[in-house]
């Protein structure tokens, strides 16, 4: 009513805009089941996903303590490998170096003798020129040993 604080409405009119909205509002209940029902649904899936990559995480991290692991094992033994043959070559070296230390020392003496034998002979060579310079008769008085006379 124009000018009154009552109103008319049309009855069939609003009973059909009630209808109207209820089954807007039981669709929309219904989408919102739907989305909710999903939710869960993605809510599971991401759960899965997380639990999957939480379980690839921890196979990845086995596997690198595994190669890690393993590296280091290898690494020790080829350092216990390194020093054993560097051990037994500085070995070798000292054995090589005593070895060639006894020759050299066998040939200083076998050189040592031989050089006295040069010195002798060179030195009854001087000798007998001196006694080239002796006569006949100093010859003569030189007492020579008893095997030697005959």
């Amino acid at each position: 009513m124009p000018m009154s604080a009552s109103a008319v409405v049309n009855r069939a009119e609003l009973l059909g805009l009630l209808d109207e909205l209820g089954a807007t509002i039981a669709s929309e209940l219904t989408e919102a089941e739907r989305v909710m029902a999903d939710r869960d649904s993605v809510v599971d899936e991401g759960r899965q996903q997380a639990e999957q990559l939480l379980n690839d995480a921890r196979n990845e991290r086995e596997h690198i303590i595994s190669d890690t692991e393993v590296y280091r094992v290898a690494k020790r033994e080829a350092d216990e490998v390194l020093a054993h043959a560097r051990a037994e070559a500085e070995e070798l070296r000292k054995e090589t170096d005593d070895y060639v230390d006894a020759k050299l020392a066998n040939f200083e003496i076998t050189l040592e003798r031989t050089t006295e034998a040069v010195k002798r002979g060179r030195e009854r060579l001087a000798g007998r020129s001196a006694f080239d310079d002796l006569t006949s008769d100093e010859v003569d008085k030189i007492k020579l040993p008893e095997h030697l006379e005959n």
